[in-house]
């Protein structure tokens, strides 16, 4: 890489640098309860999850962007005010200012971010990676932006956690952004239980310009981490969706190291399965679509709380959904949430991350 693409890296960075990221608090209290909703005994609910890389890149890198990030903002607030809206936004690429102001303005009343630029974690490999580090192609060793992830939520988050990838688990220009995984759990009024939504972006092939090696070395990396991530704060009688940029399209060896670390179910092979009763409002092709795509959810049902797509569509694909505002589609999932009489519900609305 050449000198002056570090130089536009690096004010890449700087340009968001001086809006703090969003976040938005929503009392346990005055969530509103959907009258469908069983309060008692048995029940089913749904819930709907996008997971959208919002390309929220500053100028030099991106020029232009506000406008439609403002865009993507007022379509959101727009379809709150209807009821059509989902009800929880996973946001990847928030980096820029613009970016942060956009998530604040789908009007969303709860919403907590990832990683920060500072944010630094013991939870990582500290082994080298293969092959040298390059100061031209962005691997400094310190941070110009935050995470740009973001959760936000029509529900109450009454926990989260984020943990940033460990400094020899990134590889390229990646490095630049302090690129993580991060946790929000989600009240639904009338669920006995709440779910756990975790988000990430991890590590980009050629976007990195870092060599293969090295960029698959670090990807694997971040698979074992959000892993570990996840078994630390996750409580297994909860559900548990875990959504993001998952930089593996058409990677088959990223697919195969990822699949090591987590055994989580993918929607896409759920959903593909005729007989899963999930329709299916978007175009896939071929037999194996999810490796079409960087933009995935996958899911767990707890103990008590089960939990299974039943449809999923794309959004902001230029559709009637949608238009198309960034350089990803919106991935747009509706879960099914079951529960037995049995189930005890836990009181309140706090509750401590990790097993139980």
């Amino acid at each position: 890489m050449k000198r002056p693409v570090v130089i536009v890296s690096l004010l890449l960075g700087v340009t968001g640098c001086g809006t703090l990221p969003p976040a938005r608090h929503l009392a346990c209290t005055v969530a509103t309860v959907r009258p469908n909703l069983a309060q008692r005994g048995s029940g089913t609910a749904t819930l709907s999850v996008l997971t959208y890389n919002i390309e929220g890149l500053g100028w030099p890198a991106r020029q232009g962007r506000a406008p439609r990030l403002a865009e993507i903002a007022r379509y959101l607030a727009t379809a709150r005010a209807s009821g059509t809206a989902p009800d929880i936004v996973m946001v990847q690429e928030m980096f820029s200012g613009a970016a942060k102001k956009a998530v604040l303005a789908t009007g969303y009343p709860a919403i907590v971010s990832g990683p920060a630029r500072t944010a630094r974690t013991a939870n990582a490999v500290s082994r080298k990676l293969p092959g040298r580090a390059s100061l031209k192609r962005g691997e400094t060793g310190f941070h110009l932006t935050g995470s740009g992830l973001a959760i936000a939520s029509r529900y109450p988050i009454i926990a989260s956690r984020s943990q940033p990838y460990g400094r020899k688990s990134c590889a390229g220009i990646d490095c630049l952004s302090n690129k993580g995984v991060m946790l929000a759990r989600i009240s639904i009024p009338g669920v006995p239980l709440p779910i756990d939504l975790y988000n990430t972006h991890m590590n980009s092939r050629g976007a990195s310009k870092a060599p293969h090696a090295r960029n698959l070395a670090a990807h694997e990396r971040q698979a074992l981490e959000a892993s570990q991530f996840i078994d630390r704060t996750h409580d297994d009688s909860l559900p548990m969706i875990f959504g993001g940029d998952f930089n593996m399209r058409r990677a088959q060896d990223r697919w195969d190291n990822f699949t090591r670390h987590q055994p989580m179910t993918l929607v896409h092979r759920v959903c593909i399965d005729r007989s899963s009763r999930c329709e299916v409002r978007m175009s896939w092709d071929g037999d194996e679509p999810w490796i079409d795509t960087q933009d995935l959810q996958f899911f767990e049902s707890g103990k008590a709380v089960t939990i299974r797509p039943i449809r999923v569509e794309a959004m902001f694909d230029g559709g009637p959904s949608a238009p198309a505002l960034s350089d990803h589609d919106g991935f747009l999932v509706t879960y099914r949430i079951d529960w037995a009489s049995d189930v005890e519900r836990r009181p309140g609305c706090q509750m401590p991350l990790g097993r139980q």
